[in-house]
């Protein structure tokens, strides 16, 4: 495993597993406290993960001026779960396709910032919802490791 792919594969839990083996009721429960649901959670993760991996300046200057950090909406269906964690691992796919060439990861995104840097900033902002994901798993009795 390579420095980059430990990460965004990290010294925790695999990805799909902590997002896995869950129902729609328990996605969007908040019951403990948390101020969002593990989908809101998972959706604001995606988010970022887009906006830095897919850059799109009209859609980060609505977010902005929204406000818009977690979803408006409930997912409606497990599916729509299910489709947003595939959204999520993809991503990170696509995250650790950057980091194959130096000429990549050397990439200026804005003055003095490196896709290199970006990188970094999403693996730790991943690592961190996740950890959040894994707590309230814990707190519902859905998470034995």
């Amino acid at each position: 495993m390579n420095k980059w792919e430990k990460l965004f594969h990290g010294e925790y839990a695999n990805r799909r597993r902590i997002l896995s083996g869950l129902t729609l009721e328990q996605v969007l429960e908040t019951r403990f406290g948390q101020t969002h649901s593990l989908y809101a959670e998972l959706w604001h993760t995606v988010l970022w993960q887009n906006l830095l991996l897919k850059p799109d300046e009209a859609r980060y200057e609505e977010m902005w001026e929204t406000g818009l950090r977690f979803p408006q909406d409930s997912a409606k269906t497990l599916q729509e779960w299910e489709a947003l964690v595939e959204e999520f691992l993809s991503g990170v796919d696509l995250a650790l396709d950057w980091t194959t060439s130096p000429e990549k990861l050397a990439l200026e995104v804005d003055p003095g910032e490196t896709m290199a840097d970006v990188l970094r900033g999403l693996a730790v902002h991943n690592a961190y919802h996740l950890g959040k994901i894994v707590a309230v798993r814990q707190m519902m009795g859905l998470w034995l490791a």
